[in-house]
């Protein structure tokens, strides 16, 4: 087995001598205050002009002029002066033409000119209000209060768009449990002048108990969750027109457990688009809807395969004068772009690249040409590229790294700001024909100080030939004749890459510190992971759990192979999907690792949610011996090392029936392992607690990894 090294660095800074510098305490890496990397915060174009416009400490907005990074300013307390608000810093922040931009507090929004330095309030929203959604072409707002969709107006008005008294339907917010790329519940039309929205029944979904131990006596909270094989939300998409005043909706037209996904509005505002994708996951049909009537038209295409089918991004209409779009499509191994008219025919297949299209972020040069995110050549990167609507690609973003870009209403200036493994971060300013770059902001390393191990990124292969990237930090004083215990960090589900090419490649500060402490950190990205095209992903379906631990014990002989790796002293830990990786290493691999812990684990599939179960294991009923070699009671038996299960006791993700079961499961079977609750934290532990967490998994590693 090769282990091929791509790169090597030490974040390191020679001026400064090693007895010099400061050691990084669990608290600095953990919280992480001062360490992150200098960036030009909510970078914007000012529309059709050269300036451009970005925020200092979240206090100051910069206004520069090509290459002058500054040429005015304006500070939080002049513009709450202007405004009579209170702004704790510009949140909100959009342009909305040269000289005005618009700002809000969540509840009160406000324009500001800045020519003449005045503003006001625009309009007030209630203060229960969530999930909004300002239109800047109307200055309307949509928002949700509990389950029922609300809209305000310039003038004050609150108009109600659904009354439901019955709590169980739901409408403008998150559906599918945000599965298929859905990110909210509420499209405004391309002019603001209609609103679609997502609507569910959840008469049937199972009420999940959570407990509220800050009542007393403690308070049953619920939350819906359609677990696998079980009754799951009904949908519909909602649509009310601001003109008439009338609400419809539309309802699939095959089943009413089939998925209502990536609503999209054509450029005229006549049609709605929507992705149906069947309760199995295998079958998806893009529809076209008369957005004024609601009444289903045609199917523009459709797409099957015998594993899933997972339309993560809605039609993207490049041109405001025409009603063609591009879709993206995995159905030839890698997302791809694809030029349909409004009819469904294909136009033109604008891409055929053996990487992953990750998104695509705008259309310049009055919408002939599209702007996309691709790892490019090397997974572990996100570069950004171009293509004409007659399929001529080019590379926007030069550097290899991760890409973040925005591109001026003309479409000639481009804002791109990166990192990899040698550059905390670069923010340039260049011409999108690449003849013109300036740097505006270069980061410095602020882990210079302190004493930082090094990392190396390599690759193995897999049982099957299958390349595989790895991630090994290294002490400081990494001495090759000692021998060194080692901490796996593990994730290895689906849409998850935890090694890329970018500052700190990916990892988290507190390996570092890890490190330091006389460990190997270790992490590979195994089959089933994200960004590397269906063929790598899909290989879990209907057996998750089965191949993603093959690649993670080919990376464990791979360690074990090496002279200052001590095999008998291996620790895993995960989280999440991770939880449920380290666990199944702990039980389905006995005596490999000495000590796991498990955050928020998955333990029997059977208890996950529908959405995402069902699509990489089918039902219990369609895959029984799949979920029965996946379930982790079913080897619960086998535990040789110690275990440290945790979860956060509010959690509606992966929730604590999980962790419940197979703690039962050990009892029952007489087995002794460590269990550790995070009160009233969802499914990850985040804020202040977050330190304790970390300080509970690395002691328990190092006390009983000796």
């Amino acid at each position: 087995m090769l282990n091929k090294i791509l790169f090597i660095g030490a974040i390191i800074c020679s001026t400064i001598s090693f007895s010099q510098k400061k050691e990084l305490s669990l608290s600095d890496a953990v919280i992480g205050r001062g360490f992150g990397s200098d960036k030009m915060q909510f970078f914007q174009f000012i529309p059709n002009t050269s300036k451009y416009s970005y925020l200092s400490k979240f206090k100051t907005l910069m206004i520069g002029f090509e290459g002058n990074i500054k040429s005015d300013s304006i500070t939080l307390e002049v513009l709450n002066i202007a405004l009579g608000s209170k702004l704790g810093w510009f949140s909100g922040f959009e342009w909305k033409d040269q000289t005005t931009f618009y700002v809000n507090d969540g509840i009160n929004y406000y324009s500001y000119n800045t020519v003449s330095k005045k503003g006001g309030l625009i309009v007030s929203i209630n203060e229960e209000a969530a999930n909004t959604i300002f239109n800047s072409s109307t200055e309307n707002i949509a928002f949700t209060i509990a389950n029922n969709l609300f809209i305000n107006n310039s003038s004050g008005k609150q108009i109600a768009i659904t009354n439901h008294s019955d709590k169980n339907i739901v409408s403008g917010q998150t559906y599918a449990r945000s599965e298929f790329g859905i990110t909210n519940g509420i499209f405004w039309s391309p002019k603001g002048n209609i609103l679609a929205f997502a609507q569910k029944d959840e008469t049937e979904v199972y009420d999940c108990p959570l407990l509220d131990i800050n009542e007393t006596p403690g308070k049953v909270m619920t939350t819906k969750y359609p677990m696998a094989g079980q009754k799951s939300e009904k949908p519909k998409i909602g649509i009310y027109n601001l003109t008439s005043k009338s609400t419809l909706f539309i309802s699939s037209v095959r089943g009413s457990d089939n998925y209502l996904t990536n609503v999209a509005w054509s450029s005229d505002e006549k049609f709605i688009l929507i992705a149906e994708v069947n309760r199995g996951q295998n079958h998806m049909w893009l529809d076209k809807y008369d957005a004024l009537t609601g009444k289903f038209i045609k199917t523009l295409f459709e797409e099957t395969s015998e594993k899933w089918i997972e339309p993560e991004h809605p039609a993207f209409f490049p041109s405001e004068t025409s009603n063609n779009f591009v879709w993206i499509s995995e159905r030839d191994g890698f997302n791809n772009l694809y030029y349909y008219d409004i009819e469904g025919k294909l136009i033109k297949q604008l891409t055929a690249n053996k990487f992953v299209t990750k998104e695509i972020l705008t259309s310049m040069n009055k919408g002939t040409e599209i702007v996309f995110a691709a790892t490019g050549e090397s997974p572990l990167n996100t570069m950004y590229y171009s293509v004409t609507l007659d399929g001529k690609q080019r590379l926007l973003t030069t550097e290899q790294g991760t890409h973040s870009i925005v591109i001026s209403s003309d479409g000639k200036m481009m804002f791109d700001e990166y990192s990899n493994h040698t550059t905390p971060s670069k923010s340039l300013l260049t011409s999108t024909n690449g003849k013109k770059s300036i740097i505006l902001l270069e980061s410095k390393n602020k882990l210079a100080d302190y004493t930082i191990g090094m990392t190396e990124i390599s690759s193995i292969k897999g049982i099957d030939g299958t390349t595989l990237y790895t991630r090994m930090i290294k002490p400081s004083n990494f001495d090759p004749s000692k021998k060194y215990p080692v901490l796996v960090y593990v994730y290895g589900g689906p849409h998850a890459q935890m090694i890329t090419n970018s500052w700190l490649d990916g990892a988290n500060l507190w390996m570092h510190w890890m490190a330091e402490q006389g460990y190997i950190v270790y992490t590979l990205d195994n089959r089933g992971s994200g960004e590397r095209g269906f063929a790598f992903e899909s290989g879990i379906h209907r057996q998750c759990g089965t191949i993603e631990m093959e690649d993670q014990i080919a990376g464990v002989n791979y360690l074990k192979s090496l002279p200052y790796i001590d095999g008998n002293r291996l620790a895993v830990h995960g989280w999440s999907y991770g939880g449920y990786m380290t666990t199944s290493l702990m039980l389905r691999n006995a005596n490999v690792f000495k000590v796991g812990v498990a955050g928020g684990p998955v333990t029997d599939w059977k208890y996950y949610e529908v959405m995402y179960g069902e699509r990489y294991m089918d039902t219990p009923a369609e895959n029984p011996k799949g979920y029965e070699e996946a379930s982790l009671m079913t080897h619960a038996k086998n535990l040789k090392g110690d275990l440290l299960l945790i979860h956060g006791t509010v959690d509606d993700v992966v929730v604590l029936q999980h962790n419940y079961a197979l703690v039962k499961k050990f009892v029952d079977l007489g087995i002794q392992m460590d269990f550790f609750p995070y009160p009233m934290h969802p499914h990850n532990v985040s804020g202040k607690d977050r330190l304790h967490l970390m300080t509970k998994v690395l002691n328990y590693v190092i006390e009983q990894n000796k």
